[in-house]
């Protein structure tokens, strides 16, 4: 496939995304896709393979999360497409915001893309995830007692 044809693929990946329209999206990626996320302790980190790994992200990040996220800019060499993005959303059982630039190195093979690997701002997520109660108080140097 040409370089763009798998930039209109990776496009339409994110358009099925956005729009909820999951036969699409299954019909766009590998039957053995790889999905990487970095990070630890919190539900979206890991590495997810195939068709049922992808249902349980997507479902997992609805559960946790609201967010839009908005493609900005897509680079291509070969079966390499990385897609620079922006995100805006809310962690559901902390009700808090973040903002995320970032940043997924996709793969297109035959039409269809067989590993993503996101890099993301993991302490946006974390700050968000983070209950209240969890959080460290802050000293102030100037703080009398």
């Amino acid at each position: 496939m040409s370089i763009e044809e798998n930039v209109q693929t990776v496009k339409d990946f994110f358009a099925a995304i956005g729009s909820g329209n999951r036969e699409r999206l299954l019909a766009l990626v590998d039957e053995n896709i790889e999905w990487i996320i970095p990070g630890k302790d919190w539900p979206l980190a890991g590495t997810r393979h195939g068709h049922a790994g992808l249902a349980d992200l997507l479902e997992t990040a609805s559960k946790s999360m609201e967010t839009s996220t908005e493609p900005r800019e897509f680079v291509a060499q070969g079966d390499r497409v990385l897609v620079i993005g922006y995100a805006r959303g809310k962690v559901k059982a902390t009700n808090k915001t973040f903002e995320d630039d970032w940043i997924f190195a996709i793969t297109v093979r035959d039409g269809r893309l067989t590993r993503i690997r996101e890099y993301i701002d993991t302490q946006a997520l974390a700050r968000a995830a983070q209950s209240d109660a969890s959080q460290p108080e802050e000293c102030s140097p100037y703080a009398t007692g």
